[in-house]
């Protein structure tokens, strides 16, 4: 709400039978989040994860949203996207979790993310095999990166190695020269 983001609220737990939906609708007002079955603009759905009901109309919910919303990503360009998660395996190196939010990530790919810059040696999807590419809003894990980088970076494709390892190295530069004026503000 704070980021002005369109929201649809996943009412859950619809499976048992104190379950009162209409309950949870009107405490969402104290939050100022006004759902559409008391004339808001707020679309919510009744769900429960444990039976699955309501599942397949919160997916229709998104879909609808995002039409109307015209939330579309370009697959023809240079991929960007956000790290989730990183860590250092042994055997493979870092590792990182990426989920492409935009253009399509491809084996051989040069690549800044965060402080650290890569080329992408291997793609994994969500089921544990190798593959070539990753299109928008694929989650696939990237070998190749020359160390670990944070959960949150924006992982971007470049032209060049040397454009890559200049990026990382200023950031990290950066976050060295920032950290030195955070330690020295504190001796002081």
């Amino acid at each position: 709400k704070a980021a002005k983001v369109s929201m649809i609220v996943s009412i859950n737990i619809m499976d048992r039978p104190a379950a009162d939906a209409q309950k949870v609708r009107t405490d969402f007002l104290q939050h100022a989040v006004i759902v559409e079955q008391i004339s808001g603009e707020v679309q919510d759905v009744e769900v429960s994860a444990t039976t699955g009901q309501g599942l397949d109309l919160l997916l229709e919910s998104i879909a609808l949203q995002s039409e109307i919303l015209e939330l579309k990503a370009n697959p023809n360009r240079a991929a960007s996207g956000a790290v989730i998660e990183a860590q250092l395996d042994i055997g493979r190196g870092p590792v990182a979790t990426v989920l492409v939010q935009n253009g399509t990530l491809k084996l051989g790919d040069i690549f800044v993310v965060g402080e650290q810059w890569g080329k992408v040696r291997a793609l994994i999807n969500d089921a544990g095999a190798r593959i070539q590419t990753a299109g928008p809003s694929t989650p696939v894990e990237v070998l190749g990166l020359n160390g670990t980088p944070e959960a949150g970076d924006v992982i971007n494709v470049v032209d060049t190695e040397a454009q890559a390892r200049e990026i990382a190295e200023y950031r990290a530069q950066a976050a060295k020269d920032k950290r030195a004026a955070a330690g020295a503000a504190t001796t002081l």
